[in-house]
């Protein structure tokens, strides 16, 4: 079997296993849309590419890719069959990175390396990205970096990272966040809290009643020896006084 007739079974096996673990789609031909399926196929052909020694072409159909469909797959790197990238938002994997058969990977998941500060220190053509085996299920938001191994078969939940190797079948989980009741209703503070102090004068306004007639004593007492006014004669008296 020639390499374009294995790329092209490959190319259909993408599509297939599009249909079978998207529900929102019904048909091939929608399928076909699929912005993970796009990045995949880009890159069986870029990654082809790149083996041949033509870089700067693998380089621009990555490129491409990267702005159509927002996952960055680097040329160099190796994808199994039947990949599936859901959603395909913020997907990156490296150079040096490894995929097996039949991975799901979500969204913003993250197959990178440690950093310049220790990859200039690894011997020439070391690997310096993960090593993905198959049937590995990589949730929205994982975050694998490093020369790693993750055994097939394993589970790396949403929002998990990860920096050492995993056995098959293993199940890696983020902390979960903290839920708290929630408050009670606050209780709501009175109109007025206090003695409302009003300036008084000896005299009244028309239909108002003297100041002596009212409890609480005489005109010339304090405010602060009287007892607390309520809110209608405090707006009489300041009414009365000019001062409204």
């Amino acid at each position: 079997m020639t390499e374009e007739t294995g790329l092209l079974r490959t190319l259909a096996e993408d599509l297939s296993v599009v249909v079978a673990r998207d529900p929102s789609l019904t048909s091939r031909r929608e399928a076909l849309g699929h912005t993970g399926l796009s990045a995949v196929w880009a890159h069986r052909v870029s990654h082809r590419l790149y083996g041949r020694g033509m870089r700067t072409a693998a380089r621009t159909i990555a490129r491409i890719s990267r702005r159509r469909t927002g996952v960055e797959i680097h040329p160099g790197a190796v994808l199994g069959r039947r990949v599936f990238i859901d959603h395909g938002a913020s997907v990156v994997i490296g150079q040096t990175a490894v995929v097996g058969d039949d991975v799901t990977i979500y969204q913003q998941v993250t197959l990178g390396a440690v950093g310049w500060w220790a990859d200039n220190h690894r011997p020439p053509g070391a690997r310096r990205h993960p090593v993905v085996g198959d049937g590995v299920i990589l949730g929205a938001n994982a975050t694998v970096l490093g020369p790693v191994t993750i055994g097939d078969h394993a589970l790396v939940g949403a929002m998990a990272t990860v920096t050492e190797d995993l056995p098959p079948g293993a199940r890696v989980y983020a902390a979960r966040s903290v839920v708290r009741p929630a408050p009670g209703p606050r209780a709501v503070p009175p109109l007025v809290a206090g003695p409302v102090p009003v300036a008084r004068t000896g005299a009244a306004g028309p239909g108002v009643p003297p100041v002596a007639a009212r409890p609480g004593g005489p005109v010339g007492a304090s405010v602060g020896d009287r007892p607390p006014l309520s809110v209608s004669d405090a707006v009489r008296e300041l009414a009365s006084a000019g001062s409204w």
